[in-house]
């Protein structure tokens, strides 16, 4: 039975969540777009903008593993109402919006057809997708597993749908497989995972988060920001090393909150950067800052990527409650959205 607080069964859709690739793989396996193309560009607001960040480390890696000599595809983001100039040059615009009806991204949309740009849209219905129909435009149509569920837990259904367009448009290597694969072992880890997040809420309770990670997932640093956000419904920020140590750092001399530091280590990063993470720790605790230290788990990309996303999920899920707080409805989003009407 669902947490008495948890009215939307949140803790089971991050349950469920490692099931994501495998239907997102097979709801883009028809999708093409006619054209060649030197970058995608992935418009998005919110919770459908996350899975692009990740999406980003995962092809870096995979382009340096599978071509070290080849020039990885770029992969840029928008986050406005109106494109960049990239989306310009021989570019695939990717238009993200799970409810298909966020006003940023449906301007971008307007701006790329007016401009007969190639374009595919990714949307659980709304004006998204009429306007694909409209304009015969490639939809993929995301599933609503049930009426209350968010885009911020939905990254698996983008991520594999994504893959596979790129997949189809032969602009990487098939690696369904072995992604399926990855995600088998995720769902094997889920109950350490959860024992996890769950003793890292209390230690966060009446903390204001800090998130700092490499420069390779400093979008995971971003991710889990956005997830104490909105789960947990707690101020929370992020920043990376050794950019930090330059600037960021230094504001801990007089720090004006109760903070909790948590650093994501990659322990396959630069042996310098590594060192930062303890002298950086032993400075702050120092001043007086709670520093809590995670090695990033797994031995691939995704499954450092997913297994520190799911961590988020739990301990967020887990603080909202300690916070007697429902975790999933955003209330403050959608009485802004009232507003801009």
């Amino acid at each position: 039975m669902p947490h008495p607080l948890d009215k939307s069964n949140f803790r089971q859709m991050i349950l469920d969540s490692p099931d994501q690739f495998r239907l997102g793989f097979s709801l883009a396996k028809d999708i093409r777009v006619p054209g060649t193309f030197r970058a995608i560009m992935i418009s998005g607001m919110g919770g459908s903008a996350l899975p692009g960040n990740l999406f980003r480390i995962y092809l870096n890696d995979l382009f340096r593993s599978e071509s070290p000599d080849k020039q990885p595809l770029p992969i840029y983001q928008n986050r406005f109402y109106t494109l960049p100039p990239e989306s310009y040059r021989d570019c695939l615009n990717v238009i993200c919006s799970y409810s298909g009806n966020t006003e940023e991204t449906i301007s971008a949309f307007e701006e790329a057809l007016a401009h007969h740009l190639p374009c595919v849209g990714l949307s659980s219905g709304g004006k998204i997708e009429e306007m694909c129909l409209q304009n015969g435009v490639p939809h993929i149509k995301l599933p609503l597993p049930s009426p209350d569920f968010q885009p911020r837990i939905g990254t698996g259904y983008f991520f594999g749908a994504l893959f596979q367009v790129l997949v189809n448009q032969g602009l990487v290597p098939d690696m369904t497989g072995e992604l399926l694969a990855e995600a088998e072992s995720l769902k094997l880890a889920l109950p350490e995972l959860e024992e996890q997040g769950k003793a890292l809420s209390k230690k966060l309770v009446g903390k204001t988060p800090v998130i700092y990670a490499t420069p390779k997932y400093k979008s995971v640093a971003m991710v889990w920001k956005i997830k104490l956000n909105e789960n947990a419904k707690t101020p929370a920020f992020w920043n990376f090393f050794p950019e930090l140590n330059h600037n960021e750092m230094v504001g801990f001399t007089l720090p004006q909150a109760n903070f909790s530091i948590i650093m994501l280590r990659d322990m396959d990063d630069h042996p310098q950067n590594i060192k930062r993470f303890a002298v950086t720790a032993d400075l702050l605790r120092a001043k007086g800052v709670d520093v809590i230290l995670l090695d990033m788990q797994g031995k691939s990309v995704y499954a450092k990527i997913f297994m520190s996303i799911v961590l988020s999920d739990f301990a967020s899920y887990y603080l909202a409650l300690e916070y007697g707080q429902d975790p999933t409805p955003v209330v403050m989003v959608e009485e802004l959205k009232k507003l801009l009407v």
